[in-house]
């Protein structure tokens, strides 16, 4: 497939999966929520991504659309204690959001790789004239003495 034409879903995906939007091959995370400065495959920059907030507050929506009814249904069929219930929900609320949100970054780091925004922009139109993403070269420090 032709770097120009990897559509939203499939890039976003990508991301969701921990892997570069281009190339679907290199990894979008040099730390659990630290985006990579580049892919370590294609060279392809993504240090232009602002996800900010935004992850988390999908988590957020989407864990608490989950727990939240779930709370409520054993509530109403079984009420148990008040410490059982903190004993059982506050940790599935936890893994819970740990476990989606680096996946959810990584696919608004994709999202915003594949229509261009903010830095992505010559990116974008890289891709659409179907040119290879240039390879970034890391110099090494100069030692301390």
């Amino acid at each position: 497939m032709a770097t120009g034409s990897v559509s939203l879903a499939n890039a976003m995906w990508r991301g969701f999966c921990g892997k570069c939007p281009n190339c679907g091959e290199g990894h979008v995370f040099g730390r659990f929520l630290k985006v990579a400065d580049a892919c370590d495959h294609c060279g392809e920059e993504l240090f232009h991504q602002r996800a900010d907030d935004f992850p988390a507050y999908l988590v957020m929506v989407v864990v608490g659309h989950l727990v939240v009814p779930a709370i409520l249904a054993v509530e109403t069929a079984y009420a148990p204690a008040v410490w059982l219930q903190l004993a059982v929900w506050l940790p599935i609320t936890l893994f819970a959001s740990l476990a989606l949100l680096q996946p959810t970054k990584g696919a608004i780091v994709g999202l915003q790789w594949q229509i261009g925004m903010h830095g992505f922009e010559p990116s974008k139109q890289r891709r659409e004239a179907d040119q290879p993403a240039p390879v970034l070269v890391k110099a090494n420090a100069p030692r301390a003495a």
